[in-house]
């Protein structure tokens, strides 16, 4: 079956925020049970949310981290925080944003969203 238009948007946002070899690889680990899914997020999150014109990657990449701190989905997080080399959001912008998490997702969740932010940024700064 041919991917819809907005598939096939969504495959272009996700590849220009997350990288081609992050995209690489999640297609290639694809299996006949999460396809489902797989298009489903690449429909509705990167050919929808992330493709509308009213924000720029910088600032949908800001709210989204935003809130996957207040989830606490740290894998996602970290995974975010590196698309920043594709969004434009900088570290500083990353340290405010946790800063709003505190706030407003308590402490001990902004707390573990600088570990990870930290432990991401010391990464990113070895493959250079």
């Amino acid at each position: 079956m041919k991917p819809s238009p907005r598939h096939e948007q969504g495959m272009v946002t996700r590849r220009s925020v997350l990288g081609e070899a992050h995209v690489a690889r999640a297609e290639d680990a694809k299996t006949e049970f999460d396809s489902p899914f797989q298009d489903l997020i690449t429909e509705s999150a990167w050919g929808h949310v992330w493709s509308r014109d009213a924000w720029d990657y910088r600032q949908r990449s800001i709210v989204t981290l935003a809130l996957l701190c207040a989830q606490g989905h740290w894998e996602e997080v970290a995974m975010h925080i590196r698309a920043t080399a594709n969004t434009g959001a900088s570290r500083e912008d990353i340290q405010e944003l946790i800063l709003h998490v505190a706030i407003y997702a308590g402490v001990p969740t902004a707390n573990h969203a600088i570990k990870v932010a930290k432990q991401t940024f010391a990464e990113m700064d070895d493959a250079k």
